[in-house]
Parts: C-alpha cells; structure tokens; sequence
C-alpha cells in the first residue's frame, strides 16, 4: 500500500503542476479575448487540450483514491493474519531480501552474527553438491511435549555467575502471651546460606551456507528443533537434576516425601493429590499446582462414577488441565509414570535467567570455510534456587493409575 501511496502522491502533484498551467493559459487567454475581442484557433485549441489533458488526470486520482479506498477496507475487514500478509505482500518483501542480503553478506565475510530465537535463520539435512531445482515449502518436525514446568515457577534474572541466598531450614514458633514486666519467649528459625552457580545447557549442527536463502524453514528449524531441544533438557534439570557437577539442583532430589496426614475410603489418584495438598498447606506453604505423567492425567479424567459420568472432565468442552483448583502440568518424563509433584512452585522456587537462549551463526568453526558450511550454536544460560523445599511434596499415587 505504501507504493500505491506514493503513485497517489505523484499523481496529486502533477495534477498541482497542470492546474497551474491550465490556470495561466485561461488567464492569457481571457486577456486576448479582452483584447481582441475574440479567441485565435491556436489558443483555443490549447485551452481545450490543457482541460482535457487536465480532466483526464483528476479522474485517474479520483480512480485510484477509490481503489486505495476500497483496499483499505478489505484488508481491515480481514483477519489479522491474511491483513498481515497482505502489507507485507506489498511492502515488506524488499526489506526482507536486503535483511537476508546483509546478513548473508556478514558470514561471507566471515563475521560472526548473533540472532535471536525469534529471527534465527538456519536448516540442514541438505547434501552438499546437491542442487535442488525446486524447495518444496514446509519441515516435517517430530511431534514434541508441551514443557510448562517453567511457567509455574517464580522467574527472576541474574547478571553474576552465581546466586548467593539464604534458604531457610527450619521453624519452631514459639509465640506466646507474655503477661507484663515477664520474660519473652524466643522462637527458633534456622537457615543456611547457599550458592547457586549458573549452569550452560548448548547443543550445535552444521548447515550448509546456502540454505540461508529459506527464511520460512530456518525459522522454523530453528524454533521447533534446537529451542525445544533446549527447554527439554531444562525440564529434566528442574525436575531431577541432583546438583552434581555443572546440573541443576532440582526440586524432586530435594522435595518432601508423600505421606498423607489421613486415609480415604477407596483412595485414588484424585485423592492423593488433595492429601498432598494439604501436607504443603500444613508446611504453610500452599500448593500452586501439580506435576504428573501424561498416561497418569488421562487416567484421571476419565475417571467415572458408579452410573458412567465423568467426575472430572467434559468431552464436549474445552478447559485448561486443573485440579483441585490447581493447574496441572503434564509431562512425558518416563519417571514420573505412577508419580506426582505438588507444590507452591511460585513461592518456593525461583528460576534466574543469566542468559536466555539465543542463536550464533559462524563460518570461523572447524572447515566451515573450505566447505562452505555454517556452524549454528543455540544455548541458554540459568540458575535454579529450590528456597523452601518443604514446599514441594513427591510421592507414588496410592492406586496406580499408569500401566504400560
């Protein structure tokens, strides 16, 4: 649209320039009638010429101002998405072909570029040598799971290596009524200083320099595959990581183990995770959601009274996973079939973002150059802080709800 604006703006310009001249020729011509009482051939057929000429451009603005109108309207009447690739069909392609000149350009002159999640630009999986007359559009990417652990926990940044805090351990209330001129009573509460060092999680491959042509499957790659692979791992560290090494201290090596404060008649999943509920709550710290297998959730939801009804879930509608009140995150981490985490992950956890995942594109890695090869790093960089551990309850459902 910007073009057709910029057609307009020529066109109203031109028709500024032609009145102009129209007006002095009427001019002149009003003067010599004056004069001579009468107009010559040859200047009223100019005059004619110079209205028509004249005539002929209003009607093209008023034509294309209709169109540009009518274009308007269509694209605002239209979904959000297709508005979008309409602009962008008009305006935006040559923007994006000087983006992919300049950024080719950098690694041909073997600069390192750094590009974000949202804009990384990458593929793979083509032979070398191989000259494709024909890209077909699209990847077919392995289905993958929905990683939410992070949601639940509390998130914060860091700009240090490490993260110094305080965990407190222990609390023995001893409050009291204290009559006049009598001795207070003290109450204990121990804690334990702690240092956190952020961890690295990375993964690399190898692309052909070509390939940065296919900006719709660079993306994509880029998003479906190397992110994901990333956030995999860092749901496995949150989950189990034991501290050792350069890991993640998780939350289940630290949680406090299930014991419900009460036995139900014909206990089941559902009741486990209201019991556990309840042992944070008794620990002051009540619960903000649940973890559990996918193969464990289904179980659940389908769980039915003694006429056939569904307890908890409605085929027919569409809600989010919860229960008990509490979101529930499902996973596919195999050691957790038959398990469960429940806990106040927002109050008693906190996740520190030292580095959040980013791209590095390099032609400077190994004979990236001689074979005209491109190196792609994804890494993230992160810190886990489990504050009260008592938050968190881990335990085996009573009634296995997950078989193989």
């Amino acid at each position: 649209m910007s073009e057709t604006n910029e057609l307009l703006k020529n066109l109203s310009a031109k028709i500024e320039e032609a009145n102009q001249h129209f007006n002095a020729k009427a001019e002149e011509a009003l003067k010599e009638a004056q004069k001579v009482g009468g107009l010559s051939e040859e200047t009223k057929h100019a005059v004619d010429k110079m209205a028509t000429e004249l005539n002929a451009l209003r009607e093209s603005e008023k034509t294309l101002k209709a169109a540009l109108g009518d274009l308007e309207q269509h694209v605002a009447q239209m979904p959000l998405n297709n508005a979008v690739l309409v602009v962008k069909s008009v305006g935006q392609q040559v923007i994006s072909a000087e983006v992919l000149k300049e950024i080719n350009s950098s690694i041909q002159g073997g600069k390192r570029v750094s590009i974000p999640v949202q804009a990384a630009l990458t593929s793979t999986g083509v032979a070398e040598g191989v000259v494709e007359p024909q890209r077909l559009s699209g990847i077919d990417v392995a289905p993958k799971q929905r990683l939410f652990i992070r949601d639940l926990i509390a998130s914060g940044k860091t700009q240090s290596p490490a993260i110094f805090w305080v965990q407190q351990t222990g609390f023995t209330n001893k409050a009291a009524v204290a009559p006049e001129n009598t001795t207070k009573p003290y109450s204990d509460i121990a804690f334990a200083t702690k240092i956190t060092p952020v961890t690295t999680i990375a993964h690399m491959f190898k692309a052909s320099k070509q390939i940065l042509d296919d900006f719709s499957q660079l993306q994509s790659l880029i998003d479906a595959e190397m992110r994901y692979g990333l956030k995999f791992v860092e749901e496995q560290e949150i989950l189990f990581g034991d501290g050792s090494g350069a890991h993640l201290h998780g939350i289940i090596p630290q949680a406090t183990q299930y014991k419900a404060s009460f036995t139900v008649e014909k206990q089941n999943g559902i009741d486990d995770l209201r019991l556990a509920m309840l042992q944070a709550q008794l620990a002051r710290f009540p619960a903000s959601g649940h973890v559990l297998h996918f193969i464990d959730w289904a179980k659940i939801e389908l769980t039915k009274d003694s006429l056939g009804r569904y307890i908890l879930a409605n085929p027919s509608a569409l809600t989010g996973p919860t229960l008990w009140g509490l979101p529930v995150v499902a996973t596919e981490t195999p050691a957790f079939k038959g398990k469960f985490l429940t806990g106040a992950f927002n109050a008693g956890a906190q996740l520190f973002d030292r580095e959040e995942t980013n791209v590095v594109i390099s032609t400077e890695n190994a004979d990236d150059f001689e074979k005209n090869m491109i190196s792609i790093r994804c890494e993230e960089r992160l810190a886990l802080a489990i504050k009260r551990p008592e938050a968190f309850v881990y335990g085996d459902f009573t009634v296995a709800t997950s078989s193989d």
